[in-house]
């Protein structure tokens, strides 16, 4: 068997597209097809890369004939078995892969450094994550932690969740943040149907010490069709039966939970 094969056959075995082992080794996709077709030979730098990666031996990799892994016949198979490839530190980064799948995407995806570093997993962490739960400057998943988080759950300096933001700038259907823009909305600046906060916004309801929406509860301004003031700041002494019933005057068929939610503060 030839170097060429033996390339083909590791990089499979161990469910490798050419792009991954690409990036492992920092070089380019169109390099590996090269290696592998046989129409180039990578250079002595990155076959020692390949011997460490696969766990083989450098001379067996070069030569041909068959391959011989770095480890005794019992520690060949425990690799074999073992549901996690080994971490591998390249230039100026760590990368980490599980062997076990699900969804056709491993367990954990690790994969972090200087420069853009993709990881994609169930469990991704790099500075672009894509998985069920993400972690990276870019993070997309289920849900999402990084400088700019997109999910279902979207946590971060940006938050954008379609259940759930929480971020400095919050988009979602609760969000929460510094502005916080969506369905239920709870920030400094509230935008949304249901707000709350310094400066809240509302179509439906907002209660904030600056309030505009078709009820508007506030301190200093409360500016809509039904309204309630207390220049006092003390919501406390805003009647909660009171304003209860008028949310259900003008919204009848409005869940429960979020009127109560709406009014906590009042007394």
């Amino acid at each position: 068997m030839q170097f060429h094969e033996k390339l083909q056959d590791l990089r499979k075995g161990r469910g490798f597209s050419q792009e991954e082992l690409a990036e492992r080794l920092s070089v380019s996709r169109q390099a590996i097809s090269k290696w592998e077709s046989g129409s180039a030979y990578p250079e002595i730098e990155k076959l020692v890369q390949l011997s460490e990666i696969f766990g083989v031996t450098l001379d067996s990799l070069m030569k041909e004939g068959s391959i011989e892994y770095g480890r005794s016949e019992r520690g060949r198979e425990y690799a074999e078995d073992f549901p996690f490839h080994r971490p591998h530190w390249g230039r100026g980064g760590y990368e980490y892969k599980s062997k076990r799948t699900l969804f056709g995407l491993p367990l954990v995806h690790i994969n972090i450094g200087f420069g853009m570093r993709k990881a994609k997993g169930i469990l991704a962490i790099g500075t672009i994550a894509r998985g069920f739960l993400s972690i990276g400057v870019l993070s997309v998943g289920l849900l999402s932690l990084g400088v700019l988080g997109l999910g279902l759950v979207g946590i971060g300096a940006i938050g954008v969740g379609l259940l759930l933001a929480i971020g400095s700038i919050a988009l979602g259907t609760i969000a929460i943040g510094a502005v916080a823009i969506g369905i239920v909305t709870l920030g400094a600046l509230a935008i949304g149907m249901f707000s709350t906060g310094a400066l809240a916004i509302g179509s439906h309801i907002a209660v904030g010490h600056t309030a505009h929406g078709h009820i508007a509860i506030g301190e200093a301004v409360a500016n809509g069709a039904r309204t309630f003031l207390e220049p006092s700041g003390n919501f406390s002494l805003i009647s909660r039966a009171e304003v209860q019933a008028v949310i259900y005057e003008e919204f009848p068929n409005l869940w429960s939970g979020l009127v109560r939610w709406m009014t906590f503060m009042f007394g």
